[in-house]
């Protein structure tokens, strides 16, 4: 066993994940695994710099993990940083802060590694499932990109696009500085249009059409995963490799765009930092699997998180 930490950096939510690896069985063991949304991306897309207090938020949570790490003794930290931070003028801020912190400095990875490390993480678990067809699409929904990886035991194409529920939200659902609650149809349709874009350039790299079994990830799918079985709290282990059929996505993804953010927030599973955020990322998804025909989603809560600790194992 080999005792791992890894941190994943997102646009919109910044995870921990320590463990104990066994590379000579496959298993991961999880010791400590936590979440917190910090929108790191705020504005981003807007201002092409990452905003003061969005890296004062994110800090925050690093001097948190820092003290868990520390805590639990993990013999290495993998610190990976995903695409608000690919695209800031200031990034070098966001480095420096994060060396102080965890003396580790962040890599700002490509989209390919990116959807590389949610490839192992998601499927290293499913390879030997019988009920489950391959090759394997993994589609990571997150706050500022969209990660395609198609494989069977290992990755065969790769693709990382530009929409994912901040940017989405920011860039088609805010007017005047406000969200709009609900969103018009006008607007829906620009997000639909976005996403068709962005499908087709993933398309050119990606035989998206060409999966036997789509495997959803990350906070996006896995909240609506939550919504469509009902929970009355977050329950990660009846998420983990649930099945939700793509009715199911539309009915929820058409009450999400006609909720108000009231209504959204009264939902029980519904994390705060995602109220503003899910109804684009429901769409997302939703275009996603009536573009590739997907009649249902394998939804997994391991994911890129799962991916960079593996890497630390090897």
């Amino acid at each position: 066993m080999k005792r791992v930490a890894a941190i994943d950096c997102g646009t919109n939510s910044i995870r921990l994940l320590v463990a104990d690896a066994d590379p000579a069985t496959g298993e991961l063991k999880d010791l400590d695994r936590r979440m917190q949304i910090v929108r790191l991306g705020q504005g981003v897309d807007r201002t092409g710099r990452l905003a003061p207090e969005a890296l004062e938020r994110t800090f925050a949570a690093c001097r948190e993990y820092a003290a868990v790490i520390k805590g639990l003794g993990a013999e290495q930290v993998r610190f990976v940083a995903t695409s608000a931070s690919r695209d800031a003028e200031n990034r070098d801020d966001f480095v420096r802060g994060v060396v102080d912190i965890l003396g580790v400095e962040p890599e700002v990875i490509t989209g390919d590694q990116e959807a590389e490390f949610s490839f192992n993480g998601a499927t290293k678990e499913l390879t030997g499932r019988a009920d489950l067809e391959r090759p394997f699409l993994v589609v990571d929904i997150g706050g500022g990109s969209t990660e395609f990886v198609l494989g069977d035991a290992s990755v065969r194409a790769a693709r990382s696009v530009d929409v994912g529920c901040v940017r989405m939200t920011e860039r088609h659902l805010v007017h005047e500085g406000q969200i709009s609650d609900p969103p018009t149809e006008g607007q829906i349709a620009a997000i639909r249009a976005d996403v068709a874009t962005a499908l087709d350039r993933a398309e050119g790299t990606v035989p998206l059409r060409e999966a036997a079994t789509l495997v959803g990830l990350a906070g996006s799918v896995t909240t609506v995963a939550a919504i469509a079985l009902g929970l009355d709290r977050y329950e990660s282990e009846a998420i983990h490799h649930s099945r939700i059929s793509l009715a199911k996505v539309r009915e929820i993804t058409d009450r999400l765009l006609s909720s108000t953010h009231a209504e959204r927030a009264a939902i029980p599973v519904m994390h705060p930092g995602r109220v503003d955020v899910i109804a684009a990322g429901a769409l997302v998804l939703l275009s996603i699997m009536e573009r590739t025909g997907a009649a249902e989603v394998v939804v997994s809560e391991h994911d890129i998180l799962d991916g960079i600790a593996w890497s630390l194992a090897g």
